[in-house]
This record gives structure tokens, C-alpha cells and sequence, in this order.
């Protein structure tokens, strides 16, 4: 598997010459196969600029899946580019609670007033799946499921090929019981050992206890000691806050690597950034 981050900021995109470094687009992360298929984990404004550089690679088929239905992890959809063509197609499928389907969530922030073009109306073949069961396959890769711990609820993603394992939590405050949430002990067996942890961390600890417990989001400092616990091998912090600049997150990566370090785990770790590419 490759990976590359197009976009990891959480809430709302944000621009200027602070944000030059880590990006300010919203969820968005591309997985190439070995067969060199594309999947895409969720729409944020990150997927506008993937859509243009799959179209200038040549690609015409693409795999999508969606966590859940927060506005910054859809909001980029209608802007994707291979949308509007008709030799594209696309086989999508995520977490469907919050409305009766996949189809159905994305249907609605693209009609009228909110949009120009329906989701009826666009080029490409859109082919939905209306279940998300707890296994299954995409794109050749095997794809569990479990929930996150997350208002309104969502899922995250294992996704297995081969002996790699990548494991995608973009929003998950684990230790707060938000309805449906799993309990702690189960989410560390789920994602134990996985090559590639993708996590929320966007708050600092002071932050958190003023004002954000029980927003869905998750402590930096936590997130590490979640993947320790785990014994993940990379864990990439997710869901950069908005108002935290380049050097705010740079401060948050030196004091998680830290801790690592003063914890003596074996754990490689990094803050999501635009561009970033992991080769598995």
C-alpha cells in the first residue's frame, strides 16, 4: 500500500501563511493498492486537489469510503473533479446511520439551494453499496469495521493486504462513552499492532478540560498512549485543529515524540501533513 495525506485539518479548511507546512484541507487520504487501485477515505476539501492529479495520472476508477457525516469529511465531494466526467465511475460506500444511505447524505449537500448540479445529474457512474457490514472487500484489500467514539456516531477502517495493516480513526475520543461507542479495551484489541495508526489528536490537555470534552475528539498526548498501548508501529496524528498554526503543531509533534522517548516505546510517530506519503 501507498499512502498520501490530501488532507488532514478537522472542522473547517483554513488558508494563509501559517498553515504553509502541515495544510489546511480537511480529511481526505488516498490508498494505492499493489494492483495500483485508488481508494479514497473520505471527501474533505483535501479530495478536490487528489481528483486533479488522479485525471492527470489517467485514472478513471476510483473506491471511496466514508466515516461519517460531519460536514469537513464531505465537504470536498462535489468538487471533485472525476464527478463530472462521463468515462469515470466510482464504487462508494461508509457508515450510513445518519440518513437512510450513503447516496442519500451526499444527495443532500449537493441540491438546491446548497448546490448548483445534483448528485443525479453528474458524468461519472456512481455505484453505491447500501450496507456496511463488519468485513468485507474493496479494491482487493480486506476492510474491517468498528465504530468510532464520535457524536452522531461514525466508523473507522482496518484495511489489510497482504501482512499490512492500516487503520484509519480521523474523529475518536475513545475513553468518553458517546452513544454506541465501544469500550476502550476493544478498540486497542482492534487496532493492536497495525502498521499505520491514523488517529485523532487535536487538542492539548488544557484545551480539552476548558471547553472540548465530549466534542468527539481526542487529546494529543492520549493518542500516543493509545498506540503504545496497542503496539502500533507508526501512528500519524489527525484532525489538526484550525486555529493551530505551523508552529503550534510543530511544538505538538516535538512534545509527542517526547513522550514517546520518555516512555521508551518503540513508536515512529507524526503529525498528518499535506503531502506526506507512507510506503508499505
Amino acid at each position: 500500500m501507498k499512502l498520501t495525506v490530501w488532507g488532514a485539518r478537522g472542522s473547517t479548511p483554513v488558508s494563509g501563511p501559517e498553515y504553509l507546512v502541515y495544510g489546511g484541507d480537511t480529511t481526505c487520504l488516498e490508498v494505492r493498492t499493489r494492483t495500483n487501485e485508488v481508494i479514497i477515505l473520505d471527501a474533505g476539501t483535501g479530495i478536490r486537489a487528489l481528483g486533479k492529479q488522479l485525471l492527470l495520472e489517467g485514472f478513471h476508477h476510483f473506491h471511496m469510503l466514508l466515516t461519517h457525516a460531519h460536514w469537513d469529511h464531505q465537504l470536498g465531494f462535489p468538487f471533485f473533479k472525476p464527478l463530472y466526467r462521463f468515462d469515470c465511475s466510482m464504487d462508494i460506500r461508509g457508515w450510513v446511520s445518519a440518513q437512510e444511505s450513503v447516496e442519500d447524505l451526499l444527495g443532500q449537500a449537493m441540491r438546491a439551494p446548497f448546490f448548483p448540479v445534483h448528485l443525479e445529474d453528474v458524468g461519472a457512474s456512481l455505484h453505491f453499496e447500501y450496507d456496511c457490514p463488519s468485513r468485507f472487500e474493496m479494491a482487493g484489500i480486506e476492510v474491517r469495521c468498528f465504530p468510532m467514539s464520535h457524536p452522531n456516531g461514525g466508523i473507522g477502517f482496518l484495511m489489510i493486504e497482504g501482512d499490512k495493516r492500516v487503520a484509519f480513526f480521523p474523529d475518536n475520543e475513545p475513553r468518553f462513552p458517546h452513544p454506541g461507542a465501544p469500550d476502550y479495551d476493544d478498540f486497542i484489541e482492534f487496532i493492536r499492532g497495525v502498521d499505520v495508526l491514523f488517529h485523532d489528536g487535536e487538542y492539548l490537555r488544557e484545551e480539552y478540560e476548558a471547553f472540548s470534552r465530549g466534542w468527539g475528539h481526542n487529546v494529543f498526548e492520549d493518542t500516543v498512549r493509545l498506540a503504545i498501548e496497542a503496539e502500533v508501529k507508526h501512528l500519524v496524528i489527525w484532525h489538526l485543529n484550525q486555529d493551530r498554526t505551523d508552529d503550534g503543531l510543530d511544538r505538538m509533534q516535538q512534545e509527542a515524540r517526547a513522550l514517546i522517548a520518555e516512555l521508551g516505546a518503540n513508536l515512529r510517530c507524526d503529525l498528518a501533513r499535506t503531502g506526506l506519503t507512507i510506503h508499505l
